[in-house]
């Protein structure tokens, strides 16, 4: 009798051992990404500061101040506010909503495809949008606003055509994919198609675009592209859970409560709706979403949710980008080269170590 008293005292011990190692474990893993996710806003808001200020003239946080305030008083400051307020602070705004955009749409693709090296890219979304955009440039002549919503109609057309042809009752990841990139295919050769026939200007035009571009950016475009980010955000943030779930796949997360058929509807939809207004908006910056999500996942911890951290964290390789981009010797190059180049050897590490990490 006695022996079993202290047994099973020692059994409840052992439990509360546990749950205080688990109560612990839970305040380090809050702890953290708290930290993550204000660190990452104030490297934002350094990175919005630095592109508004640092170009060919640099101007101080008061110039920056001054413009911003008579900007909501409906005024002007001569000179400064066509630098900072017609040709900067529109760049820079774009510039971030895009990167957010990427950062969200890559990461919930991820998730959803169990896979955190997946890049949204590959079911042809971009291929979509990029070819949409070319044929509205070289055929039709669009340029701004125009072009931008002519490409998001593309993106969002392609989108709609690969989850038909991937159509099982639910959406068939698999399928998914494989039709995603067999449709990316035939775009890429339309586009290239479409190249070889129009003329040296519209060439031009059409590669600046397909590179990623911030050069064109204007207020029309902040409004709409505000909106679309800001309220696809907010719905893939309270579906964050959800799609958190998916990552352990069907079966699991049905167990644990997830309608997974609805969920992935849901997701695709959303994550298109962000990764083709993005698109449309600044062209196909590369690396941004297919890197954002790992970067996030790597700071906020292993099996944490980082759809939101990973917004701030492609907003945040846009902005260093597009501040490179428009220091680099000899001449400006669109901000789709340097993420290019900065994308391959982050790519690389990020494989390392979560290689040695097994997270992959």
């Amino acid at each position: 009798m006695a022996d079993s008293l202290q047994n099973h005292m020692s059994q409840r011990d052992a439990e509360r051992e546990l749950g205080k190692r688990l109560r612990r474990a839970r305040r380090r893993a809050k702890s953290r990404s708290v930290f993550v996710t204000v660190l990452l806003l104030f490297a934002l808001l350094v990175l919005l500061y630095l592109d508004l200020a640092f170009g060919h003239e640099i101007y101080s946080s008061a110039d920056i101040a001054s413009v911003i305030d008579r900007m909501l008083h409906d005024e002007t400051v001569p000179g400064l506010s066509f630098a900072i307020g017609e040709l900067r602070m529109p760049r820079v705004i774009i510039g971030a909503l895009c990167g957010v955009a990427f950062g969200m749409a890559g990461a919930s693709f991820q998730h959803m495809l169990r896979n955190l090296m997946a890049s949204p890219d590959i079911i042809g979304i971009t291929a979509g949008a990029n070819t949409a955009a070319v044929f509205g440039i070289v055929i039709l002549g669009l340029s701004g606003v125009g072009l931008s919503a002519f490409a998001l109609l593309g993106g969002l057309a392609t989108a709609a055509l690969i989850i038909w042809l991937s159509w099982e009752h639910t959406p068939n990841i698999g399928k998914l994919i494989l039709m995603g990139i067999g449709l990316a295919a035939a775009l890429n050769a339309l586009t290239s198609w479409i190249l070889i026939r129009a003329d040296q200007w519209d060439m031009q035009a059409a590669q600046r675009w397909l590179t990623g571009s911030l050069s064109d950016a204007s207020w029309q475009q902040v409004g709409p592209l505000a909106v679309i980010v800001i309220v696809t955000g907010l719905l893939l943030t309270l579906l964050n859970r959800h799609i958190d779930m998916l990552r352990l796949g069907p079966s699991m997360a049905t167990g644990l409560g997830v309608r997974v058929a609805p969920t992935q509807i849901a997701v695709l939809l959303l994550a298109v709706i962000l990764l083709s207004a993005a698109t449309a908006t600044s062209g196909p910056i590369a690396f941004v979403s297919f890197l954002a999500g790992p970067i996030a996942a790597w700071l906020a911890g292993p099996n944490k949710p980082a759809i939101g951290r990973a917004g701030l964290v492609g907003a945040s390789l846009v902005l260093a980008s597009d501040i490179v981009a428009q220091h680099l010797p000899g001449a400006h190059v669109p901000v789709g080269v340097v993420t290019s180049l900065i994308g391959g050897p982050i790519l690389v590490i990020l494989m390392i170590r979560m290689a040695r990490n097994k997270e992959v």
